[in-house]
């Protein structure tokens, strides 16, 4: 569905500007696992229940609830609080009052190969059910045909199109078990034959509104806390206080020409957005590190997502896209904790230990231990427990490194270095009124400015009417958040201390380690523990 969304946006952009028009969507599955009682949560559904759930009640983002690969069938309740969420330090969790939810106008079913070709060339992937046999699981790569004639599907996958090798038909489908399974993710199975039982069982649902989402505001009522905070903080000391300065233990590693050393910066264009060049996003999904509970990770988000970008920018934003792992960062203290972080150390550990996608470990807004379970893990129902099963270690799975990083500072550089590489991270002194952000060209100057939260910046902008320029910038406060999670600032006044403290790394887009890697510490997954605390500095 969130494909589908995307698509329709793309068909029918209206007067929308085209950085809302490409921004990527990601539902929450999580929701559906809550509040839909007509499936069995975690312990098994069926998608056509899923899209007519969807139909009546509309899903968030994953912003508002991440997946935690629990439901009602665990204990889970279906309150406001389980729908759309946000946790500050000084008031604890509580439902959010003001999200966008996405609703289908249709659902329908469709099986056979001619039948499902056309539904997804017409209008984008499909949900089918399949039976996973043991190949299925073991499944690495190439077309994949089934032998055992399996038909009893007992598991949900999309298929977002079809093609052909060799003289074999195939189609190309997603499944949802990690990068580190299959084809990054995916798979492609024979085509024509109702192998494992793909052709016989589809379900689809059909945006409402061409895409766009439905603005939701929740009564007011008193508020569920569900967290009370260890003691009363203000914003500025506790809801920014996640980044201190940016230092290198080990000193910046420049290897190359600085791009405010080969460009003049008065030739950039007065507009740059990573969001759309050339009619394409380069910039991966939007996150939120305040659920599901307050995690002073800003160190971690603002530095994984600028690499993450750089990546998508180096790829030329083709498949597959790479979300680099905050919490891995927060497990090997590889810079901080929930507690705050260095970000100029993550991009250290970046070139050491590499770091894998958020499927290897996704975001759980606490302090984990840094073994093998805690950097890549999957979990499978034994025969003692469906649900939550027993997990164990990834043993081969992708990293991604740096090969050098360094500092920049001052509009000129920042600039130049955002439009020769991508996005870069920056600190910033996070205010209340800073928080209460909802829209516009940001302006607030503070004499001396305390670095207390970091952020991504994507590009710059000029706005004819006031005259002003102004910075891009990504936070990691959810969708609900400002422009949809980004905001602009004011160019050139050093709103916020905006332009004084910024970081950067040139990653390596394919997995490759850097020239001069000789020890990969991080042997078998385990991590050496004694060369966490680089420097000493957290």
């Amino acid at each position: 569905l969130a494909d589908r969304i995307l698509i329709a946006k793309e068909r029918n952009p209206g007067n929308k500007p085209s950085v809302e028009v490409r921004r990527e969507v990601v539902l929450s599955p999580q929701v559906i696992l809550n509040c839909d009682k007509k499936d069995n949560g975690c312990h098994g559904g069926d998608q056509l229940e899923a899209y007519r759930y969807i139909k009546e009640h509309g899903v968030p983002e994953e912003g508002c609830q991440r997946y935690a690969a629990t439901g009602h069938d665990t204990g889970n309740t279906c309150t406001d609080m389980d729908v759309c969420e946000n946790c500050l330090p000084s008031k604890g969790c509580f439902p959010q009052k003001s999200y966008d939810k996405y609703y289908v106008s249709e659902v329908g079913t469709t099986l056979g190969e001619q039948q499902m070709m056309a539904e997804i060339y017409a209008r984008g992937p499909i949900a089918c059910s399949v039976a996973v046999t043991d190949g299925f699981l073991k499944y690495s790569g190439g077309i994949f045909d089934d032998k055992t004639n399996a038909t009893d599907v007992d598991h949900a996958i999309s298929i977002v199109g079809w093609g052909e090798e060799d003289g074999v038909p195939y189609w190309v489908l997603r499944n949802s078990w990690g990068s580190f399974w299959g084809e990054h993710g995916w798979m492609r199975l024979v085509r024509g034959v109702n192998n494992v039982g793909v052709e016989g069982e589809c379900a689809f649902g059909v945006p409402r509104d061409d895409g766009w989402p439905t603005p939701t505001k929740i009564d007011e009522v008193e508020e569920e806390i569900v967290e009370e905070p260890e003691e009363e903080t203000s914003v500025e000391s506790t809801l920014g206080g996640c980044r201190q300065k940016l230092h290198f233990a080990g000193g910046e590693r420049v290897i190359s020409p600085l791009p405010h050393e080969t460009m003049d910066v008065n030739d950039l264009p007065k507009n740059w957005d990573w969001r759309d060049v050339g009619g394409k996003n380069y910039v991966t999904w939007d996150k939120n590190q305040h659920i599901p509970k307050y995690c002073g990770s800003c160190w971690a988000q603002g530095t994984t997502s600028a690499l993450s970008d750089r990546i998508s920018i180096l790829r030329n934003a083709t498949w597959p896209e790479i979300a680099l792992s905050p919490q891995v960062l927060i497990n090997c203290h590889a810079g901080g904790t929930c507690n705050g972080g260095n970000p100029g150390l993550v991009y250290e550990y970046a070139h050491r230990h590499g770091i894998p996608d958020q499927t290897c470990q996704a975001y759980q807004a606490t302090n984990l231990q840094c073994d093998q379970f805690a950097i890549c893990e999957t979990c499978w129902p034994s025969k003692e427990s469906f649900t939550p099963g027993v997990c164990e270690p990834i043993k081969k799975f992708a990293k991604y490194y740096v090969s050098e990083y360094g500092s920049v500072s001052g509009a000129d550089r920042m600039k130049a270095e955002i439009y020769k590489r991508g996005p870069i991270g920056c600190g910033v002194h996070a205010t209340s009124k800073f928080e209460a952000y909802t829209d516009g060209i940001y302006s607030e100057h503070v004499m001396f400015p305390l670095i207390n939260h970091e952020i991504s910046v994507a590009g710059w902008g000029y706005d004819e009417e006031t005259d002003t320029e102004y910075w891009i910038g990504r936070n990691s406060w959810g969708t609900y958040w400002g422009e949809n999670g980004w905001f602009r600032i004011q160019m050139h006044h050093n709103n916020l201390g905006i332009e004084q403290d910024c970081d950067w790394g040139v990653p390596l887009p394919d997995g490759s380690k850097p020239n001069d890697f000789v020890v990969d510490y991080q042997g078998n997954g385990a991590m050496d523990r004694n060369f966490l605390h680089v420097g000493g500095a957290y």
